[in-house]
């Protein structure tokens, strides 16, 4: 029998193909970039509003960027891009924060699919050591002890 609630991953396949142009284009090569540098990476379609089809989200242990497309861009914003190492540069907007750094596409542009690669790897790894510090963090404090229950005088002389 087959589900009614379309998967993300073709709900995001039916917002690539609506795109049509130069932007669902792009939108696809960059999906396809993500997979080949995580092959686990797992696809999800956020903030969905009757105003909106949603966002595609990349995720492997926490959000590791989103794929928007506007007019003149197609955006890969990382939720934890100030906290990645880019040696290559590719981090070319929302620079000032304190948490996120995105990659703006533009129609002409070349990807340097290696550099990308390594950055989606990047926002893995560092996803995954944080969810490994916080099992070992739960792991290693001790459990409280409940408290003693307050002795009731009732029923004493």
């Amino acid at each position: 029998m087959k589900s009614l609630v379309e998967s993300a991953p073709a709900l995001i396949d039916k917002k690539i193909k609506v795109l049509g142009d130069w932007h669902g284009n792009m939108l696809a090569k960059v999906r396809e970039i993500i997979h080949e540098a995580d092959p686990e990476i797992l696809e999800e379609l956020k903030w969905v509003k009757p105003t909106s089809p949603g966002t595609p989200v990349f995720s492997h242990g926490g959000i590791v960027c989103t794929g928007e497309t506007y007019k003149n861009v197609v955006k890969l914003t990382f939720a934890k891009g100030a906290a990645l190492e880019d040696p290559s540069g590719l981090f070319n907007s929302s620079l000032d924060g304190n948490v996120r750094r995105a990659i703006d596409i533009h129609e002409d542009d070349k990807i340097n699919e290696a550099a990308l690669k390594d950055l989606i790897r990047a926002a893995v790894a560092l996803n995954l050591k944080g969810t490994l510090h916080l099992k070992a963090k739960a792991k290693s404090q001790p459990k409280p002890k409940p408290k003693p229950r307050p002795t009731s005088s009732k029923g004493t002389n």
